[in-house]
């Protein structure tokens, strides 16, 4: 049993996903050529392409793929702030110039985090290179200026300092510089080619399409009449009918799309050219080509379309013997990489999930391709262009200002006023809200703004969502690993093993202060930092023994019981990390000031416990270790990591970092080469994370903002090669993290109340979520995090609460926002360990040992069929009354029905009546019976529309998430988000 529960090691998840990541499941760069029928040469090409990933190890069924891993990626509901955040409320805006003479501008605002009780400072640098921006935390106590945001944005000199701006016109011309990041709405070609068609002019002469083309059509979207048509129309006549009669049209997640279709625009017998299906087609960043014929016929190549403005063609063919889609994607070479990755073989059986998947992925494409050169600097020129203009038309007006005005611009965000100015600041101010509010809802009604984003995964299961490990913890958190199913954490109470489900076991007690640890089953070994300053060792364990202890209930070990686990020559350590393979030898660097330990265990053949070693061995393993070298450095490190050699001998490297800089070391010399160097003037090292593309070592080097990626070659000549590559690249986090996690294809960044989530291979932001007083606890294996969750003691504080949220109000003049505390009169704070499985994020199956070292406890509920379900996991997730309550409010307030503040006990029977108000079928709107206002619906995401007259039903959803409870803390953040609330 001890065999059997030691073989299988937790500890090599990590290397399960490093190990994926690899940039080919997003294809390879193949030069294509396209010939005449003479065959002649017409057009090459160099293009990625996509046809899933050949991996021998694929052991998945054919069209079958994880579908967690399908993510529209810059998602707008998160990426445009000025709209969600700014437009409609008090905010600030300060113009400049930096260094170098560019203008640039400042909007600051002081919001609350989706109604998570979270207040934060949302900032956007808008400069000709694009917009940055970050968050910041708030504090009721010290109060925040412009020049330390600007500083913290890495802008420290000024030609001429910031002013603010107080005309409330300043709102619109903002919000067009915020969409210069591009478009909210789509336009997609969708090119019909008979088979053996291989020139554009055959494809676009098809006047009408097969069966199967049809049935194609109408799984992408609704036939709509282009004349007359209101909603998005992709650059079509709706007027004149000169573009055709109908097109295909639909709303995905928010987005409207519509499709150009080569049948069904204009055909003309004697232009061979189809130069009026050209035009809008080949205008067209993305176009899909359906194929007929089989798969052994002439196959499509980008090369036979003569466009410069197409950069993605998504081929696509109908197999009729299996009913199934197989989809190939054609990216320009400049394209970035963008996801989905196709799945192996890149067959769909279920016609729904490949329109989802198709939709996505062309989705994703689009917003890739304009970073390439071609469009990235056509739009740098037009945001130079607007920024100046502006700056120009801005400052006359600035210098007119009441110069007593013009003094915040140094000051703090949020500043209070003279009485003798503040009736004027309240009428300005009260100007300013009203101009953003009507802004906010105009854009909102024209359908250039994706409002309802917020709610388009009400239903999907994500794989980040969280399960509820341990409920009301009540220790301090300062390390912790994962040990089987259970944690092993270290508490200002002691060491304690919990287990879900099952009270805690005390293995250490509070004399024992461990700082840092490591549980590796493999090795049968607990590794250990305890205590600080100069009594902090290196401790090092035999799980076996720790168990043996937990199982037979001896004594509680103490310090003092711990003094034949120390390491030699460890005293004064601030610092250790371990090599993350297992293959051959366990390597730990231990850092004692600014020199470096290197103790290896000795090796054991395969690295492998048998039961009779086990139950031999002695009780420390102190004597397996043996040290190898010390190497100085120049300076303390603040953080290290362990990076594999390709061969393992005298080419395994240690990444430090320090000062400004991040250092490879090499440990069998001792030589230090630069790998990266900080151009800032404050450095905040948070992590250097090891991960491996398809073999080759890399690192991310995460510090401030920024996250870094750098390959690593091998050693060549006694240095590593670390020059600049193609393969670096860096992206920016919108907070500050203090810990990093890689889990491929995703990169999760913890800040102090938010989780945000990027992919790995191109750093494009996926999903924020937001959790209060958040802490990572451990992350080697699944992850495990600490965050706060708030129960009610009274119904009606939160029902008061709520109905204080409900109408927007005007603000008074330099009235500063007043945010709940976390701990409210008739409300208990606790705090819960919540649990991120490795297995949903990596998207296949991690081998776990056998048992935990806690014996199971399994609660179970039988339901009336007898069919035992899946266990109660607890939830921060809201109830079904307190969204009913929610849903009835909003959608009240939004027809502008509620009056008075609605308790509990009324909002389910009126939440009805509100519900069969009927739906516009091209706004996707609400439409009150007694007005002709159209309002946006807040429910119209939750359940994502195939059709425009699809419509959701909040009573439906409120039954859907009871017979479904959510184990997501912060799933529901966006039933109550006040962005809805102020389209009134």
């Amino acid at each position: 049993l001890m065999n059997r529960f030691y073989s299988s090691s937790v500890s090599e998840d990590l290397g399960c996903r490093r190990g994926e990541f690899s940039r080919k499941h997003y294809g390879s760069v193949e030069l294509l050529i396209s010939s005449d029928a003479d065959g002649a040469i017409q057009r090459a090409g160099r293009f990625r392409v996509e046809n899933g990933s050949s991996g021998e190890n694929t052991d998945s069924t054919p069209g079958t793929w994880h579908r967690t891993d399908v993510h529209l990626e810059n998602p707008e509901y998160h990426t445009r702030w000025y709209f969600k955040y700014f437009l409609g409320k008090v905010h600030q805006n300060y113009i400049g110039t930096d260094a170098e003479k560019n203008p640039f501008f400042l909007s600051v605002v002081l919001s609350d985090q989706n109604n998570q009780r979270i207040p934060q400072y949302h900032s956007i640098l808008w400069r000709k290179t694009g917009t940055q921006k970050i968050c910041l935390p708030y504090s009721p106590t010290k109060t925040l200026s412009v020049k330390s945001i600007l500083s913290a944005m890495s802008l420290d000199k000024f030609e001429k300092s910031p002013r603010e701006i107080f005309h409330p016109e300043i709102q619109k011309d903002l919000l067009v510089l915020e969409e210069q990041e591009g478009s909210v709405n789509f336009k997609f070609g969708v090119l019909y080619a008979k088979d053996g068609q291989l020139t554009d002019d055959e494809m676009f002469s098809n006047e009408t399409g097969s069966e199967s083309f049809q049935r194609f059509l109408h799984l992408l979207g609704d036939t709509i009449t282009l004349k007359g048509w209101s909603g998005y129309r992709g650059g079509l006549d709706t007027k004149n009918d000169t573009t055709g009669t109908c097109s295909i049209y639909t709303v995905f997640q928010g987005h409207e799309i519509m499709f150009h279709v080569s049948t069904m625009l204009p055909y003309s017998r004697e232009n061979k050219q189809q130069v009026e299906r050209k035009r809008h087609i080949g205008n067209d960043i993305v176009t899909i080509i359906f194929q007929e014929g089989e798969e052994s016929s002439p196959a499509f190549k980008p090369s036979m379309i003569r466009s410069h403005f197409t950069h993605i063609f998504a081929l696509v063919r109908y197999n009729k013997q299996n009913d199934s889609y197989r989809l190939k994607i054609f990216s320009e070479e400049s394209v970035p990489l963008f996801g989905p990755p196709l799945p192996s073989p890149p067959v769909f059986t279920n016609h729904q999930e490949f329109r989802d998947f198709v939709l996505v992925k062309l989705i994703n494409g689009e917003k890739a391709t304009l970073e390439t050169p071609t469009f990235s600097q056509k739009r740098q020129r037009t945001l130079d262009m607007l920024i100046r203009s502006l700056y120009q038309d801005m400052m006359p007006d600035l210098h007119k200002v009441n110069n007593m005005l013009n003094r915040r611009s140094f000051s703090d965000v949020l500043p209070e006023s003279p009485k003798s100015t503040r009736k004027k600041e309240e009428a300005r101010q009260a100007e300013f809200v009203r101009l953003g509010q009507a802004l906010k809802l105009k854009t909102t009604v024209k359908g250039d703004t994706t409002a309802n984003l917020a709610t388009t995964s009400f239903c999907k299961k994500e794989p980040w969502e969280s399960q509820s490990f341990c409920s009301n913890f009540p220790h301090e958190v300062v390390c912790a690993d994962s040990w089987g199913q259970s944690l092993l954490v270290s508490t200002d109470a002691g060491i304690l093993l919990i287990d879900d489900g099952q009270p805690s076991v005390q293995v250490f007690d509070k004399t024992l202060q461990i700082k840092q640890m490591n549980v590796l089953e493999a090795l049968d070994l607990l590794i250990a930092r305890t205590d600080k300053g100069k009594d902090s060792r290196v401790l090092v364990f035999r799980l076996s023994a720790v168990q043996k202890d937990i199982e037979t209930k001896k004594m509680i070990r103490s310090k003092y019981d711990c003094r034949e686990n120390k390491l030699e020559r460890t005293k004064g350590c601030h610092l250790y990390a371990i090599n993350t393979h297992h293959g051959s030898e366990l390597r730990i660097v231990v850092a004692i000031r600014n020199k470096l330990l290197l103790v290896t265990k000795k090796y054991n053949s395969h690295n492998t416990l048998t039961s009779t070693c086990l139950l031999s061995s002695p009780e420390s393993p102190v004597e397996e270790f043996q040290y190898i070298r010390e190497i100085c450095l120049s300076d303390p490190p603040v953080v290290m990591t362990l990076v594999d050699g390709p061969t393992g001998d005298s080419d395994n490297m240690i990444c430090v970092a320090y000062r400004h800089q991040f250092d490879l070391v090499n440990e069998s010399t001792g030589e230090s080469y630069r790998l990266h160097h900080v151009e800032t003037n404050r450095v905040n090292f948070v992590a250097a994370i090891d991960v491996y593309e398809d073999g080759e070592a890399g690192l991310l080097l995460c510090y401030n903002y920024i996250c870094q990626y750098r390959k690593i070659y091998p050693f060549s000549g006694g240095s590593p090669l670390v020059q600049p590559s193609a393969y670096d690249f860096h992206f920016s986090w919108n907070q500050v993290p203090y810990a990093v996690v890689c889990a491929f294809p995703y990169v999760l960044a913890f800040t102090t109340d938010s989780i945000e989530i990027r992919l790995v291979v191109n750093g494009n932001l996926v999903h924020t979520a937001v959790v209060p007083e958040l802490q990572l606890v451990a992350s080697r294996s699944d992850i495990y995090f600490k965050a706060t969750a708030t129960v009610s003691g009274s119904s009606d504080s939160s029902s008061k609460e709520m109905g204080s949220k409900s109408s927007p109000q005007t603000p008074t003049a330099y009235e500063k926002p007043e945010f709940p505390l976390p701990s409210l009169e008739g409300e208990v704070p606790c705090k819960n360990l919540y649990k991120i499985p490795l297995s949903n994020l990596v998207g296949r199956s991690i081998e776990r040992p056998l048992k935990s070292p806690l014996a199971p406890k399994v609660i179970t509920t039988t339901t009336s069929s007898g069919i035992t379900s899946l266990p109660v996991m607890h939830s921060l997730s809201l109830s079904r009354m307190e969204i009913k309550e929610i849903a009835s409010r909003t959608r009240k307030e939004l027809l502008g029905l509620l009056d008075e503040p609605i308790t509990k006990t009324e909002s389910a029977p009126k939440l009805k009546k509100v519900s069969r108000r009927q739906s516009d079928p091209k706004q996707g709107a609400v439409r009150s019976s007694s007005s002709d206002r159209i309002i946006s619906s807040s429910f119209e995401g939750y359940s994502e529309r195939r059709h425009p007259s699809t419509s959701s039903d909040p009573d439906t959803l409120a039954n859907r998430e009871e017979s479904s409870p959510s184990s997501y803390p912060f799933q529901l953040i966006s039933l109550c988000d006040e962005d809805i609330i102020d389209l009134k």
